[in-house]
C-alpha cells in the first residue's frame, strides 16, 4: 500500500536530538512527523550525564522536575589500589548554585530514562513516536523534500517541507546527501553494558585499574534504577562476551574479586570510539541534528547535551519560518552549532587523553554553561559592547519581584516558545507589543523590579538599555534607547513582524 501526505517537517530518528525538536515544534504549533525505524524505544543507558545548561533547556520545555526525579546527582568515585584499598573523590567540582546559575551540577539519568520523559511531554502535546517506520529514499526540490517511508502497514511517500536527521552516527539521512564525516577513529574499543549485579555497593562509582587501557573497568549505579552501567576498554580486534556469565568472568580478572555476579544483561555494546563532525549541516531543506552531525567519545558528558541543544537551536528557527521568517534565518543553525560542536570534539578527546591517564575529574568547562554564539549573524549591538554581557552569550537567570508584589525568576518570565524583551530604565511604550514578544521592564512605573539587584549584577544594564532574549535563551540584542529602530529591524528579520 503506498500513500500520499502532506507535513510541514519530517523528523528522522526518535532519540534526545530528534525528541526535542518535536517538543518545540509541537509547542509552537508546526505540523510535523516524528518517525523512528526501530520497533520500540532505546533501553540502554549510554548518554547518563544531563549537564547544568540542558537542565535550564528542560525546565524551558517543562520536564526538569521529572528528569531530576528519574535519576540522581553523580555519586562519588571510589578508585580501588591494588591491594584493595581505595580512595573517593568526587566526579564533578563541588561549585553552589547562584541566582545567574541556578543549575550548578551534571545529574546522572540513564538515557532511556532521560528519553522516556521526553515522550511523556510529546504525549502531553498530541503527538506519539511512529516506530517502525523507516526512511529509505528522499529528494528535494525548491519547494520541499519528498521522503519514502516503509512501515509494517506498507510502503507510503510523505511531502514535507523540511527534512531532519536524527539519525544518529550512522545517518542514512547524511549519506543520502554525500555529506562528509570527516575525523579519526581514536584507536579505543570499549564496551558499556546495563546489568544486575550483587556484591558491589551503590554509593559509589567503582574505579578499577585507572590508567591502564588493559585492566581498567568501571561499575556506575544508575539513578533510579536497579542497573549498573560497566564500562571497559577492550582490545581493537576479536569477540567480546558480553553475556553475564562473560561480564561476570571479565569484572572477576580485572579487579581481583569473585563476589561480583552478573545476574541480568539488559543492554550491552561494544563500539570503537571516533571523533567526527558532519561537513555541513544544511543542504537545501535537509538538516541534520545529534549525532548524525557529530561524534565523539563519550568522556566529559557532552553528546546528548550537545544534540538536545543543537535541536533546541533548530526548532524555533524552523517554526519562525515555516510562519513567514526569511529562509536565511536558518543558515545560521550551522553558523551557531557547528563551532560548538568542533569545540566538544576537542573538549571529549582531551578528557578520553586523561581517561587514559588515570584522570576522570570534569570541572567547568563540561557544563555547557559558557556556550555561547557572539559572532553569529543573529547577534545584534547598537552600539557595540566591549564588556559584560554580549550578543550572542547565555542570558542569565535572575530572581526578580513582579509589581504586585510576588517573586519570580527571569527564566520563568523567558518559558515558552516566544522572545522576551527586558527593558531598563526605559520609557515603555518606545517599543509596541507584536505577536511572539513579551515586552518586560525594570523601573519607574515597571511591572518588574530588581529587589536584590541580580538582574543589574547579571546583564550590566545601563539606563535606556533593551535586552532582547531568544526563545532558546541567549541575547539577541543589546541596544540603547536612541538605537529602537535597529531592534524593530531586528524583529522582523526574525520573524517578529508588527502585524498580527
Amino acid at each position: 500500500m503506498t500513500t500520499n501526505l502532506t507535513t510541514g517537517v519530517l523528523i528522522c530518528g526518535a532519540g534526545a536530538a530528534g525528541l526535542t525538536l518535536a517538543i518545540e515544534l509541537a509547542r509552537r504549533g508546526v505540523p510535523f512527523r516524528l518517525i523512528e525505524k526501530m520497533n520500540e524505544p532505546f533501553n540502554g543507558s549510554r548518554g547518563k550525564g544531563i549537564q547544568p545548561r540542558t537542565q535550564e533547556i528542560f525546565e524551558d520545555l517543562g520536564i526538569i522536575d521529572r528528569v531530576v526525579a528519574a535519576g540522581g546527582i553523580y555519586p562519588p568515585q571510589r578508585e580501588y589500589r591494588e591491594d584493595g584499598s581505595y580512595a573517593e573523590s568526587a566526579v564533578v567540582e563541588d561549585v553552589q548554585p547562584t541566582p545567574a546559575e541556578p543549575y550548578h551540577l551534571p545529574l546522572l539519568v540513564p538515557q532511556f530514562l532521560t528519553e522516556g520523559v521526553m515522550r511523556e511531554r510529546l504525549a502531553e502535546l498530541g503527538v506519539q513516536v511512529e516506530y517502525g517506520c523507516e526512511l529509505v529514499g528522499f529528494d528535494q526540490d525548491e519547494d520541499g523534500v519528498t521522503a519514502r517511508i516503509a512501515a509494517g502497514a506498507g510502503a507510503e511517500t510523505v511531502h514535507a517541507r523540511y527534512l531532519v536527521g536524527a539519525d544518529g552516527g550512522r545517518s542514512f539521512v547524511r549519506s543520502t546527501l554525500g555529506i562528509g564525516f570527516p575525523g579519526k577513529t581514536l584507536g579505543v574499543r570499549a564496551i558499556v553494558a546495563d546489568v544486575i549485579l550483587t556484591g558491589i555497593e551503590r554509593n559509589a562509582w567503582h574505579r578499577f585499574n585507572e590508567g591502564s587501557m588493559e585492566r581498567q573497568l568501571s561499575l556506575c549505579p544508575l539513578a533510579g534504577t536497579e542497573l549498573f552501567q560497566i564500562q571497559a576498554p577492550i582490545p581493537l580486534e576479536g569477540d567480546v562476551d558480553m553475556s553475564a556469565a562473560g561480564l561476570t568472568a571479565m569484572v572477576a580478572e580485572r579487579t581481583g574479586r569473585n563476589d561480583v555476579q552478573i545476574k541480568s544483561v539488559s543492554w550491552a555494546s561494544a563500539y570503537n570510539m571516533n571523533a567526527r563532525l558532519a561537513d555541513r549541516y544544511r543542504d537545501g531543506r535537509v538538516f541534520l541534528v545529534g549525532d548524525a552531525a557529530h561524534i565523539h567519545p563519550p568522556t566529559g558528558g557532552q553528546g546528548l547535551n550537545t544534540s538536545v541543544q543543537d535541536a533546541y537551536n533548530l526548532g524555533w528557527k524552523l517554526a519562525a519560518v515555516t510562519t513567514g521568517a526569511p529562509d536565511a534565518l536558518l543558515d545560521s543553525y550551522e553558523e551557531e552549532r557547528r563551532p560548538v560542536a568542533a569545540a566538544m570534539l576537542g573538549l571529549a578527546t582531551k578528557l578520553l587523553d586523561a581517561l587514559k591517564r588515570g584522570e576522570n575529574r570534569r570541572g567547568r568547562e563540561v557544563h555547557q554553561l559558557d556556550i555561547g554564539y557572539p559572532e553569529s549573524s543573529l547577534a545584534l549591538e547598537a552600539p557595540e559592547r566591549s564588556d559584560g554581557l554580549l550578543a550572542g552569550d547565555r542570558a542569565p537567570d535572575a530572581p526578580v519581584r513582579g509589581a504586585a508584589g510576588q517573586p519570580i525568576r527571569l527564566f520563568e518570565l523567558f518559558a515558552g516558545p516566544h522572545w522576551t524583551l527586558l527593558g531598563y530604565g526605559v520609557a515603555p511604550a518606545s517599543v509596541s507589543p507584536r505577536p511572539g514578544l513579551r515586552v518586560h521592564v525594570f523601573g519607574q512605573s515597571g511591572d518588574v523590579i530588581d529587589e536584590g539587584g541580580h538582574f543589574v549584577d547579571a546583564y550590566a544594564p545601563s539606563p535606556g538599555d533593551w535586552v532582547l532574549v531568544r526563545p532558546d535563551g541567549y541575547i539577541g540584542a543589546i541596544v540603547a534607547s536612541g538605537e529602537t529602530a535597529a531592534l524593530k529591524k531586528y524583529l522582523n528579520e526574525v520573524g517578529v513582524n508588527s502585524r498580527a
